[in-house]
C-alpha cells in the first residue's frame, strides 16, 4: 500500500479509468451532500488565504493485467461519492463556462478533456469514469449530453442538475479556483500483496457510511475473479436489486436477516447481519471448489428473495387471493412473521403445500396475532415463536404430513405467553378492548367493512369515526 497527498485535479490527469467495481454500492450522495461539497469549494475559493482542501482518501488498485496501447484501469475501493460528486460539478462547470462565456484560465473543451475524458480514446475507454451497471448509462448519457435512459439513476441526475442551478448565480472563476484547491490522500494498493476485502472493511468499521447490504455484496464479490465477480452480480445479484427496486437498501438488510433466521434457527442481531452472514458463509464453502460452493450459497439466496419480494411487497403478489392475505397481515405489522412464510413460500413452490392451504395458514397467522392483540399479550416474544414454529411444525410431522394440521396442532399445545387465545378468551376481551387507540384499529374495521363484500372498500382515507 501507498499513501500519497496529490491535487485532485492532477490526481484525474492522464489517461486512466476509474472503475467502480460490482460489490460497490450505487451513487448514493444526496442534495444535502452535494450542498456541503459546493460550501467548501466556494469557500476555499473565495479565502485567498487558505492553498488547499482535504476532501478525504480515495483507495484504488490496479485491475488486472493491461498492455501498454490501453488505459490503465484503476478499481475504486474507497471513494466513488466524492468523485462521482465532483465529476457531475465539473461536468456543470464546463458547460456553464460555454454557456456564459467566461472568460475564466480554462475552458469547457480542456475541463473535459483533462478531467472527464480520455480524449485520444474511443468507446467505453473514453470515459475516465465508470459506474456500476444502472448508474453507468446515466452518467454516459450526461457526459455526452443525450437524452437519459427512460429508467435513469435518479441521484445522478439530481446532483447535477443541482450543481447546473447553483452555477447560473455564482462567479465561475471563484468555482474553479476552488476546485483547484481540493487535495485527497492517494491510496494505491498492490494486487500481489494488499486485501482489498479487510482494508474495505476497516474503512467501514463503523457500518454508517454502508447498509449491512452494502456490505455483504462487498464481501460476496470483493476479491472473486474478475469473470467470476461478473457472473455473480450479472447472474444473482443485480436481478435482486432490481426485483426490490427502489426498496432495495430499506429492504435488503430485513431479508438477509430473516433469510438467516430459516437457516439458522437464529435471529441474528440487528446491528451484526453482516457479521452473521460472513459466518455463515464461512461454515458453508470449504477451501476446496470455494466458487462453486460460493455459487450455491448466493443462487439460494436470489432464489429465496423472489419469495421476499412477494412477502413485503404484496402488491409484487400477482395471486389476488394471497395479496389479499398478504395485506390484511400487513395491517398488523408484524415482519416477525417473515422467516416462518419465507419457509412457507418454499414449499408452496416446490408443490408440497396446495394454494388452500397457504391461504388457510396466512388466515391461521393473522388470527393468532390478532387475537393476542385484542387479548393485550405482550409482543415482545413473537419473534422467538416465528423462529421455533418451522423446526417444531417439522417435528411434528413426523407422525403426519399434513403441514396444516401440524401447525394447528403446534398453536394448541402452546401455553402460557405463547398460548392461542380461545373463542371465549378473545369474545370476552373483544368486549371491552380500547381499539381506538390501537395499532390494530384501522385493521379491525377494515375487515368489518369489506367482510362478504365481493368488491373491497378501501377505507384508508376515512376517519374513524366516520367508519364507526
Amino acid at each position: 500500500m501507498k499513501a500519497n497527498e496529490a491535487n485532485l485535479l492532477k490526481f484525474l490527469q492522464g489517461p486512466k479509468q476509474f472503475r467502480i467495481p460490482n460489490f460497490q454500492r450505487r451513487y448514493s450522495w444526496e442534495q444535502h451532500h452535494c450542498e456541503q461539497l459546493w460550501r467548501d469549494v466556494l469557500s476555499v475559493g473565495r479565502d485567498k488565504s487558505t492553498h488547499s482542501h482535504f476532501l478525504g482518501s480515495i483507495v484504488c488498485m490496479e485491475y488486472g493485467i493491461y498492455s501498454a496501447s490501453t488505459v490503465p484501469e484503476l478499481l475504486v475501493i474507497d471513494g466513488q461519492q466524492r468523485l462521482t460528486t465532483l465529476s457531475l460539478l465539473l461536468l456543470a462547470l464546463g458547460r456553464a463556462i460555454e454557456t456564459q462565456n467566461s472568460e475564466i484560465d480554462i475552458t469547457r473543451r480542456k475541463l473535459e478533456n483533462y478531467y472527464l475524458f480520455n480524449a485520444d480514446e474511443d468507446g467505453e475507454y473514453r470515459y475516465k469514469q465508470r459506474l456500476t451497471r444502472h448508474d453507468n448509462d446515466t452518467l454516459i448519457k450526461l457526459l455526452d449530453n443525450k437524452e437519459l435512459p427512460a429508467d435513469p439513476s435518479h441521484r445522478l441526475e439530481e446532483n447535477y442538475c443541482f450543481f447546473e442551478t447553483q452555477l447560473k448565480d455564482t462567479d465561475l472563476k471563484t468555482v474553479y479556483e476552488g476546485i483547484q484547491k481540493l487535495t485527497i490522500v492517494d491510496i494505491s494498493l498492490n494486487r500481489d500483496y494488499d486485501n482489498p476485502q479487510l482494508i474495505f472493511d476497516s474503512l467501514n468499521s463503523t457500518g454508517l457510511d454502508l447498509s449491512q447490504a452494502d456490505r455483504i455484496r462487498n464481501y460476496v464479490l470483493m476479491g472473486q475473479e474478475s469473470d467470476f465477480q461478473d457472473k455473480l452480480y450479472e447472474t444473482y445479484w443485480y436481478p435482486m436489486e432490481q426485483r426490490f427496486g427502489t426498496e432495495y437498501t430499506k429492504r435488503f438488510d430485513r431479508f438477509i436477516r430473516d433469510y438467516l433466521t430459516l437457516e439458522t434457527g437464529e435471529l441474528p442481531n440487528k446491528g451484526r447481519v453482516y457479521e452473521s452472514f460472513k459466518e455463515h458463509v464461512k461454515k458453508h464453502v470449504p477451501d476446496t471448489e470455494q466458487q462453486e460452493a460460493l455459487e450455491a450459497i448466493i443462487k439460494e439466496i436470489e432464489h429465496y428473495s423472489k419469495h421476499y419480494v412477494r412477502i413485503a411487497l404484496p402488491d409484487q403478489e400477482t395471486d389476488r387471493e394471497l395479496r389479499a392475505c398478504l395485506e390484511d397481515i400487513h395491517d398488523l405489522r408484524v415482519e416477525v412473521t417473515f422467516p416462518f412464510f419465507l419457509g412457507v413460500y418454499e414449499k408452496y413452490t416446490q408443490d408440497r403445500l396446495e394454494k388452500e392451504e397457504v391461504i388457510e395458514i396466512f388466515r391461521l397467522i393473522e388470527s393468532y396475532v390478532f387475537r393476542r392483540a385484542i387479548c393485550g399479550i405482550p409482543t415482545h416474544g413473537l419473534n422467538r415463536i416465528f423462529v421455533d414454529l418451522t423446526g417444531q411444525i417439522d417435528r411434528e410431522q413426523i407422525d403426519t404430513d399434513d403441514y396444516v394440521q401440524s401447525l394447528k396442532v403446534v398453536f394448541a399445545r402452546m401455553t402460557g405467553g405463547r398460548h392461542f387465545p380461545s373463542d371465549r378468551e378473545f369474545k370476552d376481551e373483544f368486549l371491552t378492548k380500547d381499539v381506538y387507540n390501537s395499532r390494530i384499529r384501522n385493521y379491525l374495521l377494515r375487515r368489518l367493512e369489506n367482510h362478504g363484500r365481493k368488491e373491497p372498500i378501501h377505507v384508508e382515507d376515512y376517519t374513524i369515526e366516520h367508519v364507526m
